[in-house]
């Protein structure tokens, strides 16, 4: 799970950008409670110019050795899809300096927590991709993209948490003399925002901040060193609490 929460999808088409759509996509983690069913996702264009934005989804399925692929949605595009989460409208024409939102919505199982890679890519429209302009716009687009020199689209890839239907929070914390340990024993994702490591009489000579996520039955630890402070936030869904320890 390190590994893949720590990544960010960034999708680049060889070439110098010289003007064009620059997509953002706020925050790379999202989280659905376990007592809704949709959410609002914006996509922002700070470029020059439209953005069409093509919306794919992946579920991550982990082993049981933590190891983890991800798999495709069947039929994501249409209602026939009942079990995975689908993005509605899956096309986006993001306008340049506006924004445009799709609905990510879930229908299935949720017995467990389930994680879903949505990956945004802006694209430089085909008949195929069922954007809803004319083929003279396609056409006038690829002819202004070519003439400005813009071959760079940047794309972003999230991961999305699927909470339990019946969201349970349990967290366990082992404080020894060396050692720090959050262990979580309910059914739903913690965050370890912002883990600052410093010296303790100096709080601006701090090691890189981070952010974890613990899964369901996994821990997080550290050992502690003495004459360092470690800080950050617990989030358990939507209630948060500060923590600071010294070593």
């Amino acid at each position: 799970m390190k590994h893949l929460l720590a990544w960010v999808g960034l999708y680049l088409f060889c070439g110098v950008a010289q003007a064009g759509p620059q997509i953002g996509v706020g925050v790379v983690y999202d989280y659905l409670d376990g007592n809704k069913s949709t959410y609002m996702k914006r996509i922002f264009n700070g470029g020059t110019s439209t953005a069409f934005v093509k919306v794919n989804i992946l579920e991550i399925i982990y082993n049981e050795d933590g190891s983890y692929q991800e798999v495709p949605l069947q039929n994501q595009a249409s209602a026939q899809a009942k079990d995975g989460l689908m993005a509605s409208p899956a096309r986006l024409i993001v306008p340049a300096n506006g924004v445009q939102g799709t609905r990510l919505l879930f229908m299935g199982n949720r017995d467990k927590e389930r994680y879903f890679r949505v990956r945004f890519v802006p694209v430089v429209p085909e008949a195929e991709d069922e954007f809803a302009i004319s083929k003279e716009e396609r056409e006038e687009y690829k002819k202004e993209r070519i003439g400005a020199g813009v071959k760079v689209l940047a794309g972003y890839g999230t991961v999305f948490f699927v909470r339990p239907k019946d969201t349970r929070f349990e967290t366990v914390i082992d404080d020894s003399a060396n050692r720090y340990q959050i262990r979580n024993n309910g059914n739903s994702v913690l965050v370890i925002d912002e883990f600052k490591d410093c010296e303790a009489k100096k709080e601006n000579e701090c090691r890189p901040t981070t952010k974890h996520h613990i899964m369901a039955g996994r821990t997080f630890s550290f050992d502690k060193e003495a004459g360092r402070e470690y800080r950050f936030t617990l989030i358990e869904g939507s209630e948060q609490k500060n923590v600071e320890i010294k070593g």
